[in-house]
């Protein structure tokens, strides 16, 4: 019976974690960036309040895949046997075009090895950055902003030279009711 328990149990955390869920990261100043790859723009949420919302949009066919970043893994169990052995070739090196302090010229591979190793890292890279997307869509945010604080600043100069005309037309009348007599009864009371 614990048996059963711990099995159930087990795979229920297993799904849990297989669960799809997007990734929701915090920016500078607290705002919330949330990262989505979706097949359509249907699929995308929209951004609530001070949230950034990234959505990269896949072909259908990418649907049921494992995740091209992790199907492309750099871990020891997923190096293919002929890179295993690529690296072996360069153990014995030695001389012209080795990258190796030893020998003469040995320096003159380490700009070549760069440049491969370079590449490989460039041909494996993921296909979105998604730097450059929040970087962007910070920059669309901020303009609206700017447009929109015009738009207020400009709303409360108008209701500010509205109120100043009113109070000097306030100012320039007359009191209703004021008269050049005093009323009988009021004031200070005299012994006359």
């Amino acid at each position: 019976m614990k048996a059963l328990i711990s099995a159930a149990s087990a795979a229920l955390a297993a799904a849990l974690i297989a669960a799809p869920a997007p990734a929701v990261a915090q920016g500078p100043a607290g705002e919330r960036i949330n990262m989505v790859i979706a097949f359509s723009e249907d699929e995308c949420p929209a951004a609530q309040g001070q949230e950034i919302v990234v959505c990269e949009i896949l072909v259908e066919e990418e649907r049921y895949r494992i995740p091209s970043n992790l199907r492309f893994s750099d871990s020891a169990q997923n190096v293919a046997w002929s890179r295993r052995v690529d690296k072996i070739r360069y153990a014995g090196e030695f001389g012209a075009m080795s990258c190796s302090p030893a020998g003469p010229g040995g320096f003159t591979g380490c700009t070549q090895r760069f440049i491969e190793d370079w590449a490989k890292d460039k041909s494996e890279a993921e296909q979105v950055r998604f730097g450059q997307l929040i970087e962007r869509a910070r920059r669309e945010r901020l303009s609206e902003i700017d447009e929109d604080a015009a738009a207020e600043q400009s709303r409360v100069e108008m209701i500010e030279r509205e109120y100043m005309e009113r109070l000097e037309r306030e100012r320039a009348g007359e009191i209703p009711g004021a008269s050049a007599e005093p009323l009988p009864g009021v004031g200070p009371a005299t012994d006359e």
